[in-house]
């Protein structure tokens, strides 16, 4: 089993930054794809970002102003988010897989967190 724990979400003004941080537990960390995906209220649950062995990417309404990032060695990813907007409000999740490649569907995930929240206000 696979433990993920989100931190980092809060409230904070347009154009703010934060850095969302996913700490796992249970396996080797290196071996996983890890995501960040999010969910606004009377939304779909969309992907944000990802990164595995190849590299990192991005859904394109981040790009530019987001960064994923991983240590291996504390066992966690991290999302920073710069220049933030209002619909950049959401629940933001982390999601792990394990020994296959990053997936922008949720649903290819074998581990995903509880979720740390994030509201943008303007």
């Amino acid at each position: 089993q696979v433990q993920l724990v989100e931190s980092g979400g809060r409230l904070v003004q347009a154009g703010g930054s934060l850095r969302l941080s996913c700490a796992a537990s249970g396996r080797t960390f290196s071996n996983f794809a890890m995501g960040w995906f999010r969910q606004a209220p009377g939304k779909e649950r969309e992907f944000v970002s990802a990164i595995d062995w190849s590299g990192s990417n991005y859904t394109d309404s981040v790009k530019g102003r987001f960064a994923i990032s991983r240590d291996n060695a504390k066992n966690t990813v991290y999302l920073q988010m710069n220049s933030l907007k209002p619909e950049d409000t959401a629940l933001y999740s982390c999601a792990a897989r394990l020994a296959a490649p990053y997936s922008r569907r949720w649903g290819d995930y074998n581990y995903w967190g509880q979720g740390t929240q994030v509201t943008v206000s303007s």
